[in-house]
């Protein structure tokens, strides 16, 4: 029992913003909520599955995540809210069918209609048209053991990870799900790291992003190595640029960059010091969405980064690259427009 306390503790400190576990546990405990921290137990009644609710206040629910599907933008986040945009982010409105109500961390889409999101419960919702509708594939509350982030090799083939090395493979997109066995880290008896963001280079080389500093790599799916980057902290994010480099980001503005696939890496440079929730590309540059308002640019491949602090401190936590390569930002609040006096970029 001591151990799973100190677990779920681990787990709270380390990947809050992922399953918004300070954004929405402690303010759900300010107002006397009694949900558990995830991964502590099973549902409680009111956490079961049910569908999302439609509500004119979906566009200012906390948004966790963001992809393409051909010029549209779809965004996931908190009580299973899906926002569409059809006009490159001006405006969105609710998807129109949710099976589930509970957070949703991540969606990932491999052509213009189908797609996949991911969240609590273990929870993997498909769509086939571009976000309107979707279908409950797979969740598990008999244990809160929540996916994190999703990637699709093809329409078939797929990944997903999360809480406590969890990793679910597809091959039939999507119909049925097999965990896969991950080694123990270098030092562990067995894998039993968060696993926070799957990602993949233009060659389908899979990255997925962990804590206490861990990326692992694979070429195939299944055999999976650890890369040690020489940092301890958590890794929440990563992206891998159109000229093959790789970026991961966590706790505290920490960024690290390799330019040979993993072998490698270097810390790159910034000023501020609030944990990276996402990156984006485009228009030759490199953007890093974070927490307290601080947004990051970088217009040499990832190596340094400068960036500003938005004076409401609004916790950014997703960027989207719209059709016309303008950013579309996203945050606790959900849609984030920016000031007056600050452009788009």
């Amino acid at each position: 029992m001591i151990k799973t306390v100190h677990r779920c503790m681990r787990f709270g400190v380390l990947t809050a913003l992922v399953l918004s576990v300070f954004l929405v546990w402690d303010s759900n405990a300010r107002e006397g909520d009694s949900s558990p921290i995830p991964g502590s137990g099973t549902a409680p009644a009111s956490l079961k599955i049910q569908p999302a609710e439609v509500t004119t206040a979906a566009p200012k629910a906390m948004i966790l995540s963001s992809a393409r599907a051909g010029k549209r933008i779809v965004a996931v986040g908190n009580h299973g809210i899906v926002l569409l945009s059809d006009t490159d982010g001006a405006d969105f409105r609710q998807a129109k069918s949710v099976p589930v109500r509970s957070t949703l961390s991540a969606v990932f889409f491999v052509d213009d209609k189908t797609g996949w999101a991911v969240g609590q419960w273990g929870v993997v919702l498909r769509t086939d048209d571009a976000g309107e509708s979707w279908t409950l594939q797979r969740h598990d509350t008999s244990v809160d053991q929540p996916l994190f982030s999703v990637w699709f090799r093809d329409k078939e083939r797929g990944y997903a990870v999360g809480l406590w090395s969890l990793l679910i493979t597809t091959v039939d997109g999507g119909k049925t799900w097999t965990q896969l066995k991950l080694p123990a880290p270098p030092g562990a008896k067995k894998a039993d790291r968060n696993l926070l963001k799957i990602f993949a280079n233009r060659m389908g080389t899979l990255f997925i992003a962990a804590e206490q500093g861990m990326i692992l790599k694979s070429y195939d799916g299944e055999n999976w190595a650890y890369l040690d980057t020489g940092y301890k902290g958590s890794f929440w994010t990563g992206i891998v640029l159109n000229n093959g480099t790789v970026l991961v980001g966590g706790l505290r503005g920490t960024i690290y960059r390799s330019a040979d696939d993993g072998r490698s890496w270097r810390e790159s440079k910034s000023d501020f010091k609030s944990s990276i929730t996402d990156f984006a590309e485009a228009g030759g540059k490199v953007y890093a969405a974070g927490l307290d308002g601080v947004f990051l640019e970088s217009d040499n491949g990832g190596a340094t980064f400068k960036g500003s602090q938005r004076e409401d401190r609004v916790p950014f936590t997703a960027i989207s690259v719209n059709s016309i390569g303008k950013l579309v930002k996203f945050s606790k609040q959900g849609v984030v427009k920016d000031p007056p006096n600050e452009p788009s970029k």
